[in-house]
């Protein structure tokens, strides 16, 4: 692929952002969901990525897809770019790190969607977040029927997605939808804040307890234990848990320096 035009990945102290960078709204076509995936694959591979976050800039995070591109489609031209689409947010929620969605403004169908991908949304106070596609004629196609549903229930998700309605800050996170809201021109510092702090932690350990919770949500708990355990005994064989007893027995909590390891 040539160099991004739309999507960026930049690292400072341990913290990759993919920055969307697609004026004026980030409306999410081809060229910008190939090119988050290509970010995605490269924050999960880096050794100095530690945590990631996902941000759109101070206006917005990503109003949705390009509905002009889409609009042209028919079913069969659809299930290609669906399934492309569906592929690289796929990449993101395989970030094997720690990773928070900073939303300003609006993120809306597509662009929710792949809010919904990282493991923490931070939004701005004016921040609207939801999934309109209802109102368009279709339903959300890049993960939000899914996504969604497991993040605050089957009964709510039909609400917000029957409806198509725009969710404001605050009811975002009393339902769920927002981990945090803060004040607008904090939503990035915030983000990357929490990312500081899980770019401290042992990077194996992180991935291990990430990938334990999301792919036990899909099965029985009894596999889920297995996995669970099979996990937490590899990463006996680990420095980083050499490196963590040790410093607990010896300074007690919290005081580690992990290498990843």
């Amino acid at each position: 692929m040539a160099d991004p035009e739309f999507v960026t990945l930049q690292v400072e102290d341990g913290v990759g952002t993919i920055r969307l960078d697609r004026p004026k709204m980030n409306a999410i076509n081809e060229q910008l969901f190939q090119e988050v995936r290509v970010a995605a694959l490269e924050a999960g591979r880096r050794e100095d990525v530690r945590a990631v976050v996902l941000y759109g800039g101070e206006r917005v995070f990503a109003a949705g897809a390009d509905i002009t591109s889409m609009s042209e489609l028919d079913g069969t031209g659809m299930v290609a770019w669906g399934r492309e689409l569906t592929a690289s947010f796929t990449e993101v929620a395989r970030i094997p790190k720690p990773v928070i969605a900073a939303i300003t403004g609006y993120a809306l169908g597509g662009g929710y969607e792949l809010a919904l991908c990282a493991d923490f949304r931070v939004l701005g106070a004016s921040a609207k977040v939801g999934q309109p596609e209802i109102l368009l004629g279709v339903i959300p196609g890049a993960g939000g029927t899914q996504r969604m549903a497991r993040l605050v229930g089957p009964a709510k998700a039909k609400d917000l997605i029957f409806t198509g309605r725009h969710v404001g800050a605050d009811e975002a996170l009393e339902i769920g939808l927002a981990d945090a809201v803060v004040p607008d021109d904090e939503v990035y510092s915030t983000a990357v804040a929490m990312a500081r702090k899980f770019a401290a932690g042992p990077p194996r350990a992180l991935a291990a307890a990430k990938q334990a919770i999301d792919e036990g949500l899909e099965l029985p708990i009894e596999e889920g234990l297995a996995l669970e355990s099979r996990l937490f005994a590899e990463l006996f064989d680990t420095e980083d848990q050499k490196t963590g007893m040790r410093s607990f027995l010896e300074n007690g909590p919290g005081k580690a320096q992990f290498t990843g390891r």
